[in-house]
């Protein structure tokens, strides 16, 4: 019982902390909880957070042999760079869009919205990466093993500690009242210079493991 506890919050830290910097998901987060109010940045961070608990789960499946596999990593890298160069483009069109039309309220929809944060979530592929590496580093120190409940609680430690940092994200962009709506104007254009600055890096990444 005492090492599910460590192992809960270890990698509920780990998760919060993986997600501290701005990012595709954090970043969409915010913007949701710009233009959508707070209510839909918190459905938004519900939806990304059930998708990183399926890529914890993943991440524990192929942990065993990942590194006995190199070639899984090479096929994640060249997912994400075509994922980063389609998204790069995207958000640029949408922010050139955005500015020629006029600002209208559009009513929350929920269901799209928790839908909207699990695809997201899903299309950033590195974080099944970061939990490999995780479960990898919690074995070797004692405090996982391949049972139901170290997998769960891995699992819900993952989810809970994304959403943690997610809603703080929402929360703060909401709060700032007098800079929600710079931001709701210029953040596709942060996501689409995000989506490049991870393309470059998965570029490198990816010949590095070429290499």
């Amino acid at each position: 019982m005492t090492h599910l506890i460590i192992l809960f919050f270890a990698t509920f830290s780990a998760a919060l902390m993986g997600v501290v910097f701005p990012g595709l998901v954090n970043i969409t987060a915010a913007r949701t909880g710009s233009k959508k109010g707070k209510q839909g940045g918190i459905i938004f961070s519900a939806g990304a957070s059930a998708t990183v608990m399926i890529q914890a789960y993943i991440g524990v499946l192929i942990s065993k042999y990942l590194y006995n596999n190199p070639f899984v990593i090479d096929i994640l890298l060249k997912i994400a760079l075509g994922v980063f160069a389609f998204f790069s483009i995207y958000f640029l069109v949408t922010a050139r869009k955005n500015q020629e039309k006029k600002k209208r309220v559009v009513a929350v929809k929920r269901k799209n919205l928790f839908f909207k944060g699990m695809l997201i979530s899903f299309l950033n592929v590195l974080p099944i990466a970061y939990f490999c590496g995780l479960n990898a580093a919690w074995k070797v120190s004692g405090w996982i093993k391949f049972e139901l409940p170290d997998i769960l609680t891995f699992i819900l430690a993952a989810g809970l500690g994304t959403f943690a940092m997610l809603y703080m994200y929402v929360f703060y962009f909401d709060r700032l009242e007098s800079r929600t709506d710079y931001f709701s104007r210029y953040s596709d254009y942060i996501l689409s210079a995000l989506m490049g600055v991870l393309l470059i890096i998965t570029l490198i990444r990816l010949f590095y493991v070429e290499g």
